[in-house]
């Protein structure tokens, strides 16, 4: 799929995507009485995109501390990110994607999940703003060679990017009664 180089290609393409979902996610947050229902369904149809970037860095993680020698070449990131910043980017992200889960399956009765839910957002939010802040001119520089230059692989990743994105909104419509029950929830509190 173009080795490391298409590695990083589409671990670009899926940060490109998060960052307008994730922007289009926390614009729901200021006004999440009168948006929750976008809240939900957005956050639904997040949950493949995130996963394939998950699986897209986890790959990258296995190859290089298996050895391989492309991988290995390329060297580490640098150890701030390495062990801070990745480790609580990616526990929040499953916690913070996970009690978002919880508490669409297990509607409307927050509790103990809402408060991780939020505690994790928080968290998160710190995290994934370094992370961000530390990967963006990677993820553009990605993106512009991808367009000038194609690598082996290209049209599978830009399958897998699409069918998350298929797969987010076939999340989301799944979630429709869930994120109609939330809302007529927060009517009532």
């Amino acid at each position: 799929m173009g080795g490391s180089d298409g590695n990083a290609r589409l671990t670009a393409a899926a940060a490109a995507v998060l960052l307008v979902l994730l922007a289009g996610e926390g614009a729901t947050i200021p006004f999440i009485h009168q948006a929750l229902t976008w809240h939900v369904l957005l956050g639904l149809a997040l949950v493949p995109p995130v996963l394939l970037k998950l699986g897209s860095t986890a790959w990258r993680f296995v190859r290089y501390y298996g050895g391989d020698g492309e991988y290995v070449a390329k060297g580490p990131p640098p150890p701030f990110l390495r062990f801070l910043v990745a480790p609580l980017v990616t526990v929040t992200t499953v916690v913070l994607f996970g009690t978002g889960i919880a508490l669409v399956v297990e509607h409307p009765h927050g509790g103990l999940v809402l408060g991780l839910h939020k505690v994790s957002f928080v968290i998160w939010f710190g995290a994934m703003t370094l992370h961000v802040l530390a990967h963006t001119e990677t993820v553009w520089r990605q993106l512009r060679v991808g367009i000038t230059r194609a690598l082996p692989g290209r049209t599978l990743r830009q399958a897998l990017v699409g069918l998350s994105l298929v797969a987010g909104v076939g999340a989301a419509m799944l979630g429709i009664h869930a994120a109609d029950a939330w809302s007529h929830w927060r009517g009532g509190h």
